[in-house]
């Protein structure tokens, strides 16, 4: 019988680290601790005109104007929201995917309902929607990282690897002491090819978080 091409071989070993790493993360992100969206809401002394304003660009095709989300409508959505955050640490992510949405469609400029609906459909496979949310919640969070760290994974699963890693070069400079960001960045530029970058990536991974095995398994991958 004839040996698989290196090629193919190549595919097959990309493929067999890819998925649980796309699925450990995914986990991750479904935990109790990544529900608690308290990071995302912005800080009082910083003004936040700009970050809606970009944000309008993400969501403008499904969100009203604005001017038209009245303070009880924030309000309302803030409740939803909160309800949505409790049902997903309890795992009732169908009823919590309700939830965010209606907090979305009284107030699609709420960060925490669109992040946390992200995080859902991510789980789901959903990753065009997921994207969709993340990229909206970074619009209005751009000083966070949570949200491109969870487009980064869902553009890794679905092959957009060079997308992945400019989320991951801009999260390392928003936040450079995240170990998670670190080892997102690893895989992507171990996905391209790029040992250099990724050797690098994996390196400050461990150097933040010693245990971190997926990041000290991808270094030993690239020759680190």
């Amino acid at each position: 019988m004839a040996s698989p091409s290196p090629e193919r071989g190549l595919a097959r070993r990309r493929r067999n680290w890819r998925q649980p790493y796309a699925l450990a993360l995914m986990g991750m992100a479904l935990c109790g601790c990544s529900f608690d969206l308290g990071s995302l809401t912005p800080e009082k002394d910083k003004p936040q005109e700009a970050p809606r304003e970009a944000a309008k660009e993400a969501v403008k095709e499904a969100a009203p104007a604005e001017s038209a989300v009245s303070a009880a409508n924030v309000t309302e959505a803030q409740a939803h929201t909160a309800k949505a955050q409790s049902l997903a640490k309890s795992g009732e992510t169908a009823a919590a995917l309700d939830e965010f949405n209606r907090a979305v469609g009284l107030d699609p400029y709420n960060a925490q309902a669109l992040y946390g609906r992200a995080v859902i459909y991510q789980s789901k496979n959903q990753h065009d929607f997921a994207i969709a949310d993340f990229s909206a919640a970074n619009g209005l969070n751009p000083q966070k990282v949570e949200p491109l760290l969870g487009r980064a994974t869902s553009y890794l699963a679905l092959g957009k690897v060079k997308e992945a890693a400019a989320d991951m070069d801009e999260a390392s400079e928003v936040d450079p002491h995240n170990a998670q960001v670190w080892t997102t960045r690893g895989q992507a530029y171990e996905r391209l090819g790029d040992k250099a970058k990724a050797a690098a990536s994996y390196t400050r991974a461990v150097s933040l978080r010693p245990r971190d095995d997926a990041a000290r398994s991808g270094l030993a991958r690239v020759g680190g």
